[in-house]
C-alpha cells in the first residue's frame, strides 16, 4: 500500500459510557390507598394485552386509617388501572405475590395472611377473573402451611404447586413450622408435599418453585438457624419431585451470596439464573447461575456502586440476556441488565419522586419492560403507597470501539456492539456530519465503519448514533 506520509493516528474512546440515561422511567400509576398501596411483586401479561397484579395494602377498606388487606388490579399499557378485588380479611390479607395466568385465561395467587382459618399467618390460595370474580381455594391452617408468600406455578399435570414460609411440621419453630411444599388442584384440592426442618433442608422457602425441562421443581430457601453452629444458615437451593422428594443442591455460605429471595429463572441453556439479597465479595447481594445438579457459579458481586440488594427474580429478555432490580445502592433501587457471563449494565436509577424498590420486571409486547414500586408506607411525597412504572428501551452499547494507534495509509476499523428490544439503525458521523458510503468510507449505517488509507484529512472528532423506536444512544471517538 502506498504511503502518503507517516504520521500517529491515535483513537481516543469514551469510556463512561453506561447507558443509564437513555433509559426512560416513565410513572404509569401513583398508588393512593383506594386503589391499593405497596405491591411487592411483579405484574402479569394477561391474554388480552393488559397486565395484573397485586398490592399487598389498601383497597376500598382502606378508609378511616386503615391499612386496607390489599388489591386485585388490572392496568393498560397506558396505565389506566381498575381495582378488581379489594381483600376484606375472610377472602386473604396482603397479597405480596404476583399473580400467575392459568390455562383456562384466569389468574391464580396466593395471600400471605387473612382466610377463614384467620391467625397472624395463615393465608390463601386464590382463583380471579379478568373481571374480578373471586373464589377462595384453599384456606391454609398451619399444618398444610401458613404464609404463601410466592407465586403459584404450573406443573405439567395441570396443577399448580407453591411453598409456604411457615407451617407444616407445626411441633418445629414453636409450633409455627419452617415452610413447606404444596400442590394445589384448579378447584382447590390440596396436597402438603414436603415440610422443611431447618436441617440440612433450612427453613423458610421465600421464593416460588420453577419448572425444570426435567419436571421437577426448583426452589430456595431464605435462611437457616445459625445460632446452632449449623453450616447451613444462609439459605439453600433444591429440587423437589411432584411426589415430594427433596434434594438440596446448594448450601449458601456468605462467600457465594446468601438469603435468596426470588425465584429461580430458567435460562436459554438450560441452567437456572437467581439473585441473593446478601453475600459475595462486597456482602451486598450477588447474581448466580446454578446447574440442575448444583454447580452454583457466582456471575456478579454487587458493590453498591452497581446497585445493592437484590431481591426480586430475574427476567430472560429475548435477547438472552437477564434484567433485573436492587433494592438499593447509590440510590433507592436500579434497573440492571447481565449477560450470561456475568457482564452488568446499570439502565436506571430510582431517586424516590420516581418511585423506590422496585420488583421484578414483565416484558410488555410493546418491547418495553413494566414494573412496580414498593414505596415506603410510612413515608411521604407521592409515591409512598408505590407505583406503576415502564421503563423505555432505548438502544444500550454494550462493547465500546477500542483505543488504538495506527500508521497513515492503513485502513481503520471502529466497531461498536448495542442491544435492543426493537430494530436498530446506525449513523456514522464526522465532526457532526453524517457520513455516508463512498471514497473511503465504507459502512456508515452499519455497527463498523471503515476508513481505508487514512490521511490527515481523516483527523476528525467520530461519532456512532444507535437508534430505537424509544430512543438513541451516542458513542464517540477522536482521530489525531
Amino acid at each position: 500500500m502506498k504511503r502518503v506520509r507517516t504520521f500517529l493516528l491515535t483513537v481516543l474512546f469514551a469510556t463512561s459510557g453506561f447507558i443509564a440515561s437513555a433509559q426512560t422511567v416513565q410513572t404509569l400509576v401513583f398508588f393512593n390507598a383506594t386503589n391499593g398501596a405497596q405491591p411487592y411483586a411483579a405484574l402479569t401479561l394477561g391474554n388480552d394485552g393488559n397486565f395484573y397484579g397485586t398490592t399487598c395494602y389498601g383497597g376500598t377498606n382502606a378508609l378511616g386509617g386503615n391499612n386496607g388487606n390489599g388489591t386485585v388490579f388490572k392496568m393498560t399499557t397506558n396505565g389506566s388501572l381498575t381495582t378488581l378485588v379489594s381483600f376484606n380479611g375472610t377472602n386473604g390479607t396482603a397479597p405480596v405475590s404476583a399473580l400467575t395466568l392459568g390455562s383456562d385465561g384466569n389468574f391464580y395467587g396466593t395471600t400471605s395472611a387473612g382466610g377463614t382459618n384467620r391467625s397472624a399467618f395463615n393465608g390463601t390460595a386464590f382463583k380471579v377473573t379478568t373481571n374480578g370474580t373471586l373464589t377462595t381455594l384453599v384456606s391454609f391452617n398451619g399444618s398444610n402451611g401458613s404464609d404463601p408468600v410466592a407465586a403459584l406455578t404450573p406443573g405439567n399435570d395441570g396443577n399448580f404447586y407453591g411453598t409456604t414460609y411457615y407451617g407444616g411440621n407445626m411441633s418445629l419453630n414453636n409450633g409455627n413450622g419452617y415452610g413447606t411444599v404444596f400442590q394445589v388442584t384448579t378447584d382447590g384440592t390440596l396436597t402438603r408435599l414436603y415440610s422443611f426442618t431447618n436441617g440440612p433442608d433450612c427453613r423458610w422457602p421465600e421464593a416460588g418453585l420453577t419448572l425444570g425441562t426435567d419436571g421437577n421443581f426448583y426452589g430456595m430457601t431464605t435462611g437457616g438457624n445459625s445460632s446452632s453452629g449449623k453450616t447451613y444458615p444462609y439459605g439453600t437451593v433444591f429440587r423437589v419431585t411432584t411426589n415430594g422428594t427433596l434434594t438440596t443442591l446448594v448450601s449458601f455460605n456468605v462467600t457465594n451470596g446468601s438469603n435468596p429471595f426470588p425465584t429461580l429463572t430458567p435460562g436459554n441453556d438450560g441452567n437456572f439464573y437467581g439473585t441473593t439479597e446478601n453475600g459475595g465479595s462486597n456482602n451486598v447481594g450477588t447474581v448466580f447461575k446454578v446447574t440442575t445438579n448444583g454447580t452454583l457459579t457466582t456471575l456478579v458481586s454487587f458493590n453498591g456502586h452497581n446497585g445493592a440488594n437484590p431481591t426480586s427474580a430475574l427476567t430472560l429478555g429475548t435477547d438472552g440476556n437477564f434484567y433485573g432490580t436492587t433494592d438499593a445502592g447509590v440510590s433507592r433501587g436500579t434497573v440492571f441488565m447481565v449477560t450470561t457471563n456475568g457482564t452488568l449494565t446499570t439502565l436506571a436509577s430510582f431517586n424516590g419522586s420516581n418511585g423506590e424498590y422496585p420488583n421484578a420486571l414483565t416484558l410488555g409486547t410493546d418491547g418495553n419492560f413494566y414494573g412496580t414500586t414498593q414505596g415506603e408506607f410510612q413515608g411521604g411525597g407521592r409515591n409512598r403507597f408505590g407505583t406503576v412504572f415502564r421503563l423505555i428501551l432505548a438502544p444500550v452499547i454494550t462493547v465500546q470501539p477500542q483505543n488504538q494507534t495506527n500508521d497513515s495509509g492503513l485502513t481503520e476499523l471502529f466497531t461498536v456492539t448495542a442491544t435492543s428490544y426493537n430494530p436498530m439503525s446506525y449513523q456514522w458521523q464526522k465532526n457532526g456530519t453524517n457520513l455516508v458510503d463512498g471514497g473511503n468510507i465504507s459502512g456508515s449505517a452499519t455497527n463498523t465503519l471503515t476508513i481505508t488509507g487514512i490521511s490527515d484529512s481523516d483527523a476528525a472528532c467520530y461519532s456512532v448514533i444507535v437508534t430505537n423506536a424509544f430512543g438513541s444512544v451516542t458513542n464517540f471517538a477522536t482521530l489525531t
